[in-house]
């Protein structure tokens, strides 16, 4: 009996509005439950905005995006989006403290105290987070700790799916090889399916099973990991970069 996938986009493309040019073009995969899947590219290739679609965060201007085998827009969007939860480069607090930023979103879900306060105390032992840090305010922590909350708060959902895009670059190395080893464990125990953007090379080989590599919008390659010629994307990648560098100087 086959499985069938936990996300499917089929024909996916999203428009400008203005000059209709395509920042997706006919993007089409499958993603089973429980794998590890890397989007790779260059700046402007789509990584970022194919999470937002995978969110329904944004719409897409053709093809339709399927979540357990149902169309993504039949789904409730806040169930939908407590199930594939996407944490984005740049998270906010919206002024609240540690504490009230993740439990807010529990309260929201009607869980009892007794439930929220177990999960609350999951996510001090699980992110190594001390007490005092739930009294802290945005202004309070570092880029890399409110890195590790937006983290925090999304895995205390219990997600299904977790988008990650570039979950590492406030992270000094020892917390990027920290937070990789947690997600594997996450993905292993709880056959969590995670999808992550991360320019940082080295990491993603070490964590990805399958890598999507984007480029202007399409899907370039779709392949095992350990089919990737690593050296070549890198060369090709910095190449891509410092060219896109120098039309912006101009």
């Amino acid at each position: 009996m086959s499985i069938s996938p936990i996300l499917q986009a089929k024909n996916i493309s999203l428009l400008t509005k203005i000059h209709q040019n395509h920042l997706l073009d006919n993007i089409s995969f499958d993603v089973n439950e429980g794998e590890k899947i890397a989007l790779i590219g260059g700046n402007g290739a789509g990584k970022s905005t194919l999470l937002k679609v995978l969110n329904h965060l944004c719409t897409s201007s053709k093809g339709d995006l399927y979540f357990r085998g149902k169309l993504v827009h039949h789904w409730d969007v806040l169930k939908f989006r407590r199930q594939v939860m996407l944490i984005p480069q740049e998270s906010k607090l919206l002024g609240m403290n540690v504490k009230s930023a993740l439990s807010y979103p529990l309260q929201l879900q009607s869980l009892s105290e007794k439930e929220i306060q177990t999960r609350l105390i999951y996510c001090l032992q699980e992110f190594n987070f001390i007490e005092s840090w739930l009294e802290k305010r945005e202004n309070e922590l570092s880029l890399g700790q409110k890195q590790l909350v937006a983290i925090a708060r999304a895995i205390i959902m219990q997600p299904s799916v977790l988008l990650l895009d570039e979950p590492t670059s406030a992270l000094d190395k020892g917390n990027a090889h920290w937070l990789r080893e947690k997600l594997q464990v996450w993905n292993e125990e709880k056959k969590m399916t995670i999808i992550v953007i991360n320019h940082d090379l080295e990491w993603v080989k070490n964590f990805a099973q399958r890598v999507i590599w984007l480029d202007k919008g399409r899907i370039k390659k779709d392949l095992s990991a350990k089919l990737v010629d690593w050296e070549m994307i890198e060369k090709h990648l910095l190449t891509l970069n410092q060219e896109m560098n120098i039309d912006e100087d101009f």
